[in-house]
């Protein structure tokens, strides 16, 4: 299920995987996670048993595609910044530091804490990203640390 929902694959009414209008077939989501296709099967089947992962998983969407990968190519900076995933208010403060030294903000990915063990807010970023902006990002409270990829 965690691979399901990282990547948006929902089950539509049918009890076919999908992403998006995309149909995935069992063998293919298997593959992926390294099981047998009939363990995918058998957990569908129970997503669709039970009333709230039904609920979750008929409503799935997939959160679109990831710049991080071909950010240099579009002359892009990736800023990744780890940070305690419990405390509100990462997104807002960076966004704020980025909109006073107008820099805009192309894409935000967040990872959820309760899908990965050491969630980051990824920002791709337009502009140029100096040690000053830096420093304050790296002063808030709540991060952990960063890496500027560029």
């Amino acid at each position: 299920m965690k691979k399901m929902v990282n990547i948006g694959i929902s089950i539509n009414s049918n009890g076919q995987l999908m992403i998006d209008d995309l149909k995935i077939n069992d063998t293919a989501l298997a593959t992926c996670v390294g099981v047998d296709r009939r363990v995918v099967r058998n957990t569908v089947n129970q997503i669709l048993e039970d009333k709230k992962l039904k609920k979750i998983f008929r409503n799935l969407k997939p959160a679109g595609a990831s710049l991080v990968e071909i950010a240099k190519y579009l002359e892009y900076s990736v800023l990744i910044i780890l940070a305690d995933s419990y405390k509100s208010g990462i997104i807002s403060d960076v966004s704020s530091i980025f909109a006073d030294n107008n820099i805009v903000i192309r894409q935000a990915l967040a990872e959820d804490s309760h899908l990965r063990e050491e969630p980051q807010l990824i920002l791709i970023i337009q502009g140029t990203i100096n040690s000053e902006i830096i420093s304050k990002i790296k002063a808030l409270k709540s991060v952990k640390g960063i890496v500027l990829k560029k």
